[in-house]
């Protein structure tokens, strides 16, 4: 298990997300985002408007997605 926070994920808060693997901390990070779109949290609203540009820039994700991953296989597991 290893754990990453919604800002190492480019998110806004210092919220622990845990996982086996990066798709599993990933998934957690979409519910995380869901559920502070619902509160209108504006710091979590920014980070979606920012990741969202992102998206437009041919290829720009998938390299984001991947260094995430990398930083993600790098982390030493919990104890």
């Amino acid at each position: 298990m290893k754990t990453m926070t919604c800002k190492q994920l480019g998110g806004a808060c210092d919220t622990k997300l845990h996982g086996n693997t990066f798709e599993e901390i990933a998934q957690q990070s979409k519910n995380h985002v869901a559920e502070m779109f619902k509160t209108n949290s504006q710091p979590h609203l920014n980070a979606a408007n920012a990741m969202g540009t992102l998206m437009k820039t041919p290829g720009a994700m998938e390299a984001w997605f991947e260094s995430k991953r990398k930083e993600f296989e790098a982390l030493p597991s919990d104890k």
